[in-house]
């Protein structure tokens, strides 16, 4: 008998995870092994050409002229995203986490972007942030002459992030909000019964307290900050020049716009390896400054 509910108990779990391995292995695992295997072959849909080159596509990853820029733009949108994001995302959480009259509405307010559709909300910003565009007009209004933001590469940049930035914002500012809400209002009053200041209060309990919530929200927005590419389409298509061409519009362009298709799954690849090197230094860093896990 022992062994038979044994055995029915590992078929019911088996069953109860069969739906999340089918689909891994269907939408994760198959077209990753499918991308490793388009990444050995030249493939030109146009031509209709399918030839097998080994490491030539790696060879010429190598070797591309283009790549540095394109990492290095992709370097500062990520840096950029993720320090901003973060920063106002917690700055706003500890705000709207006051005994403050209308929270209810600030806390719509800011996380209403987050269900905006991505590509309706990144042609507004185009709109406004064209030389004749919304911003400059605020700015004219003031006495200040703005540039085009679009057009520059410094501004272009930033622009972008911008953009990206207030549209996300709102769903780390929940997930710190709700972390937030979870440290016992006992540690804060111990601690200014002892004199401890605002700043040392937020330092010593706060951030420690949601020290795993930081981690989660660390890793979700650097993967995304990695995988932006319907803000640069609409927004600068990677221009002027190369200044914000990153990684996943790179490949696009490769892959879709110049149809070396082979190459493209060669940069599939080597985003793959950035964004998991990413996540299991961000994992292993974990024990040094998250509460719980020293």
């Amino acid at each position: 008998m022992r062994l038979r509910s044994r055995t029915a108990d590992r078929l019911a779990g088996w069953l109860f995870v069969a739906p999340q391995l089918a689909g891994s292995a269907v939408f994760v695992f198959a077209p990753l092994c499918l991308v490793l295997w388009y990444s050995l072959h030249e493939w030109n849909v146009l031509a209709g050409s399918f030839e097998f080159v080994g490491a030539g596509n790696y060879e010429v990853l190598l070797s591309d002229p283009s790549l540095p820029s394109v990492l290095r733009a992709t370097g500062i949108f990520s840096v950029g995203l993720v320090v901003f994001n973060l920063s106002l995302a917690l700055l706003l959480a500890v705000l709207l986490n006051q005994r403050l009259r209308g929270l209810a509405v600030y806390r719509t307010l800011f996380f209403s972007p987050v269900v905006v559709s991505l590509v309706a909300w990144t042609i507004v910003w185009g709109f406004l942030l064209q030389s004749n565009g919304g911003v400059n007009g605020l700015l004219q209004a003031v006495g200040v002459e703005g540039p085009n933001w679009l057009r520059t590469g410094p501004t272009a940049m930033v622009s972008v992030i911008a953009v990206q930035v207030f549209k996300n914002v709102g769903l780390n500012m929940v997930l710190f909000l709700a972390a937030l809400q979870g440290v016992p209002g006992e540690l804060y009053e111990a601690a200014q019964l002892d004199g401890a200041s605002a700043w040392t209060r937020f330092r010593r309990i706060t951030v420690p307290m949601i020290s795993p919530t930081i981690l989660l929200t660390s890793i979700i927005t650097v993967v995304g900050s990695l995988q932006v590419f319907a803000q640069i389409a609409v927004l600068t298509q990677g221009g002027p020049g190369t200044s914000t061409t990153v990684l996943v519009y790179y490949l696009y362009q490769q892959a879709f716009q110049f149809h070396h298709f082979g190459y493209g799954s060669t940069l599939a690849i080597l985003l793959f390896v950035i964004v998991l090197a990413l996540t299991l230094v961000q994992w292993r860093l974990r024990r040094k400054w998250v509460v719980h896990e020293q």
